[in-house]
């Protein structure tokens, strides 16, 4: 048996959510149950439940996300959540950053075939891309990394008054606990923890969002990103 034939029933949920997308959103699936799994993006267990756990999961996190902003996916790895996000709000600008080759390839390769003119996938890792990529209105991430590290590396990427949207599971809360002296020197100003997808999945995803003010990444990485835009600027007049 293939892993794509142990690809479960699509849920009836995934034809409201994704909409005119839905038969892209199960291209993706296979492709996911195929040739994620061969190339070690996700596991063979996680086939069965790609609609719920990772699919449907990730694509509710659209409700959170203002319209027609620039968004950035931290550390996309397999397109998870950005690729969701993609095909249920096409009003976004979403940049897919991942460092690793093999995994910018597929990205690169499901982008161009499910058609999603609105997505740019970027080989790098946040610290190499800030003032070499225009800051953003939202940083999406999920699975990456704890939250203290992973604001280190998303907080930086927003624009002023931007916010992080960070899908976690039962540790949200302690988490955000934790993480609450390295997220004020980051400039967050508010925090909060969302559940999204009622109706739709069951447990809701959480959602932990954290909203800067004027200085994104506090005065050092201000200073960083002007400096890496000055480097830009003057590569480009070469």
């Amino acid at each position: 048996m293939t892993e794509a034939a142990e690809l479960p029933p699509v849920p009836e949920q995934a034809r409201e959510v994704f909409g005119d997308r839905y038969g892209d959103a199960v291209r993706y699936a296979e492709l996911l149950a195929e040739a994620g799994v061969q190339r070690g993006l996700i596991g063979p267990r996680e086939v069965p439940r790609l609609w719920e756990r990772h699919l449907l999961n990730c694509a509710v996190l659209s409700e959170v996300v203002p319209e027609g902003v620039m968004v950035c996916d931290v550390g996309s790895g397999a397109g998870l959540p950005g690729i969701p996000l993609a095909l249920v709000r096409e009003d976004l600008k979403i940049t897919l950053l991942e460092p690793l080759l093999r995994r910018t390839n597929f990205l690169t390769e499901v982008v161009e075939l499910l058609g999603l003119d609105h997505v740019t996938v970027v080989r790098g890792r946040a610290e190499e891309v800030m003032g070499r990529m225009p800051p953003v209105h939202v940083v999406t991430a999920r699975a990456v990394a704890p939250l203290d590290r992973l604001a280190t590396w998303g907080i930086p990427l927003l624009r002023p008054y931007g916010e992080m949207l960070a899908l976690k599971g039962d540790t949200a809360e302690e988490e955000l606990k934790s993480a609450a002296t390295a997220l004020s020197k980051l400039g967050a100003v508010e925090t909060s923890i969302l559940h999204v997808g009622e109706g739709v999945v069951d447990p809701m995803s959480t959602v932990v969002r954290v909203e800067v003010g004027e200085s994104p990444g506090g005065v050092r990485f201000a200073a960083k990103r002007a400096k890496a835009a000055r480097t830009t600027r003057a590569r480009r007049r070469r």
